[in-house]
Formats: structure tokens, sequence, C-alpha cells
């Protein structure tokens, strides 16, 4: 994969508005912290804050300034992947 068609985002104005409200949210995201993994019966809450957290504001970022959005893109979907995931078990 050439690095070129990685960094390739699309500058349609829709594009740009969901990146930004997409990046935006990520971004502040972690303004909960370990809080919300302890509330709903996640095991380390203090490790899963701490390590989801930064992925979401790092990524957000990225997603803010659409640099990497497809790269950055990727660990978002997992972490919310394996959130829902987690939580289906709990429910």
């Amino acid at each position: 994969m050439k690095l070129q068609t990685i960094t390739k985002t699309d500058v349609s104005k829709t594009t740009i508005l969901i990146r930004l409200m997409v990046g935006a949210v990520f971004l502040f995201a972690d303004t909960r912290g370990a809080g919300r993994f302890e509330k709903i019966g996640l095991p380390y809450p203090e490790f899963l804050g701490s390590f989801v957290g930064t992925f979401e504001v790092i990524c957000g970022f990225l997603l803010l300034i659409g640099l990497f959005t497809r790269l950055a893109s990727l660990p978002l979907i997992v972490i919310l992947l394996w959130l829902l995931q987690q939580l289906n078990q709990r429910f």
C-alpha cells in the first residue's frame, strides 16, 4: 500500500464536517477517564482508562486535522467494537 493512498483524504464539505465532529467527540471523550470503565464493571479500569483514552485523544486529533484519517479510524473502530462486545456480555 502506498503512503499516498493511506494519507489521501476526501475534501468534500460533508466529509470534512463529519471528520471534525467525530474527531472532536473522540478528542474530548477522555475527560471521563477510568470512571466510565469502573462504572460499567470492566476489569482493570485504571489501565483501560489510560490505554483507551490515549488512543481516543491521539486518533481523535488526527481525525480532526485530517492526517492519516484511514489509519486513525482503525483503532477507534476496534475500541468501539470491543466495548460493544464487553457491554453485550455484561448486560
